[in-house]
């Protein structure tokens, strides 16, 4: 575990990281913009949710596979492509259900909802960058091992 951990303090891991968080906040602006639209246009809460992190999802795969993780071909597969909506699917899960929650809870604003969605970003961020390292688009572990303390952060 240990030696894991070690992975994300590396040049390497810290520019993906940095790389990551640009297009995340980016695609958090997009994101904001398609939700608050719909919730304008009427859409309800949890369904304007869906519908915005999943046009902010396929924006990010493509930003991230070409930029952050720099990935070797030109289009991914298509085990990628469900890898990475499979574990955007699992981040929404919790997003939704943390907005479910608040909502019921504190019967939220249109300023609240957007707060929660804001902490739900931050609870899942890294763990996000971990499955998008090391499940979606191929984790260097294997291939670099004996480089990480080399490489490490100070």
């Amino acid at each position: 575990m240990k030696r894991y951990l070690a992975t994300f303090a590396n040049k390497k891991a810290v520019g993906q990281v940095v790389k990551m968080g640009l297009i995340g906040l980016g695609n958090t602006l997009f994101y904001f913009a398609v939700f608050n639209v719909l919730r304008v246009l009427g859409v309800e809460l949890r369904p304007a949710n869906v519908i915005a992190f999943t046009i902010g999802t396929a924006l990010a795969y493509v930003l991230n596979r070409k930029w952050t993780f720099d990935a070797d071909e030109a289009t991914g597969s298509l085990k990628e492509t469900a890898k990475f909506f499979g574990v955007n699917v699992v981040a929404l899960m919790i997003t939704d259900q943390m907005i479910a929650f608040a909502d019921r809870r504190f019967e939220l604003t249109r300023i609240g909802e957007n707060l929660v969605l804001v902490v739900a970003a931050a609870i899942i961020l890294l763990p996000k960058f971990a499955a998008y390292r090391d499940l979606v688009f191929g984790s260097d572990l294997n291939n670099n091992s004996d480089n990480l303390d080399t490489e490490a952060v100070s």
